[in-house]
């Protein structure tokens, strides 16, 4: 017949337990403590655009996007899809139109139907036809696009231009051209010199 348990295992049994509850507890204060709108400044040859994120509706893709940032990713990267009237794209290819594959996450999980719309001035995730194919590139909306909302699967936003706007209008009057394979590639590279976290007041 199994013997019961003995005090001495219910007593390491409490104080694992006790353990556990608090690292959970340190997990969830660090939790509580990340900040929930970072904002980032992308400084590029143009012009310095400031978008504030928003991790309470689309925690991946914020994460995503600040460890690109972190790692200096997107640094001297271009903007290299211009659609004057619809958005700027970047995050993925140098001047000389080679992209970027060191340093590439992985896919994420689309967080599209978040409660935010692609609407003027806000970053959103770029993607393959997949919804969830998106890693490192990125568009600025700079018309009101809500049909990008529902369109294949959403394409996710997750922040706001609060600062720069007229440099994202300069960049979308840009001329443009066909580079190979790709269009509305502007004439002159618009490059992302850093792009960095900005430091809270």
């Amino acid at each position: 017949m199994p013997s019961g348990p003995n005090k001495s295992s219910v007593f390491v049994g409490i104080v694992v337990g006790l353990g556990i509850s608090a690292c959970l507890s340190i997990h969830a204060a660090a939790a509580q403590g990340e900040d929930k709108h970072p904002a980032v400044v992308l400084e590029t040859s143009v012009g310095n655009i400031t978008i504030e994120l928003d991790r309470e509706k689309a925690p991946i893709t914020v994460d995503n996007f600040l460890k690109y940032v972190d790692s200096g990713f997107y640094d001297n990267l271009i903007f290299h899809r211009v659609i004057s009237n619809f958005m700027i794209q970047g995050g993925g290819f140098d001047p000389q139109m080679k992209e970027k594959t060191a340093g590439q996450r992985g896919q994420i999980k689309n967080e599209s139907g978040n409660g935010l719309s692609n609407k003027r001035g806000t970053i959103a995730m770029a993607r393959m036809p997949a919804p969830n194919s998106a890693q490192n590139q990125f568009f600025i909306n700079v018309g009101d696009n809500e049909g990008l909302d529902r369109s294949g699967g959403g394409y996710a936003v997750f922040g706001k231009v609060t600062d720069g706007m007229d440099v994202v209008d300069k960049i979308r009057k840009v001329k443009t051209t066909t580079r190979g394979m790709h269009g509305d590639v502007p004439v002159e590279p618009i490059v992302i010199k850093s792009a960095k976290r900005q430091a809270k007041n």
